[in-house]
């Protein structure tokens, strides 16, 4: 692992944290905008819903982009330096490391249709919600596992742990977040479809005590 990092928060760093919370303002106020109706524990599925959306094509579609016409690395601009400022704690997003590459194409074309649908679900209802939000869940879960299991197989020579901004806010927060989250989602249809089993259940034992 590089030893090589700096001791805390720089400009770049302290940018790339600064979109990272506009991102959450604008899931938001589009949560306000359009979940209003909905109950709580749905507002909330479509603040995550509308973030993750955001993330997908704002942050990693142009990543995606800058890694097939070169690298991040010597790519230029606003977004480029945010990915290199990513990159010293993982350098494969700054390589077009293949594995990376692939499971992005996947996540900003598959998660981003998946979200937007589900998305659509939740607000009006639909009886194919749940079987979106855990499709959606197990691509998110599989996305983070594929992103980091090749690399702690061969010793994690690309993560960078040194610098406590690299490790916990980076690596285990920022990734952290797409394994928790998509985990409860997996719950909530859980407990969601077991309930509605329940409900036809008793339907239909009232129809046959008729």
């Amino acid at each position: 692992m590089d030893s090589a990092a700096p001791p805390g928060l720089s400009l770049v760093s302290v940018l790339s944290l600064l979109a990272c919370s506009i991102q959450v303002l604008a899931a938001t106020l589009l949560t306000f905008r359009y979940g209003g109706r909905s109950s709580a524990e749905d507002r909330w599925i479509l603040l995550w819903l509308f973030y993750d959306v955001i993330v997908h094509l704002t942050l990693e579609g142009p990543f995606v982009y800058m890694s097939v016409v070169g690298t991040v690395e010597t790519s230029e601009g606003l977004l480029a330096e945010l990915w290199k400022e990513y990159g010293k704690a993982d350098n494969r997003w700054l390589i077009s490391d293949p594995t990376i590459v692939s499971i992005e194409i996947l996540t900003v074309v598959l998660d981003s249709v998946l979200a937007l649908l589900l998305i659509h679900a939740v607000l009006k209802d639909k009886y194919y919600r749940h079987f979106l939000q855990i499709a959606l869940s197990v691509c998110e879960l599989y996305g983070g596992w594929m992103t980091f299991c090749p690399d702690w197989l061969v010793g994690s020579p690309s993560l960078n742990t040194s610098s406590w901004l690299y490790l916990w806010v980076y690596l285990v927060f920022f990734n952290g977040v797409w394994v928790l989250v998509p985990a409860l989602l997996l719950v909530q249809s859980w407990f969601s479809l077991r309930r509605m089993h329940m409900l036809r259940l008793d339907d239909h034992v009232m129809r046959k005590k008729m």
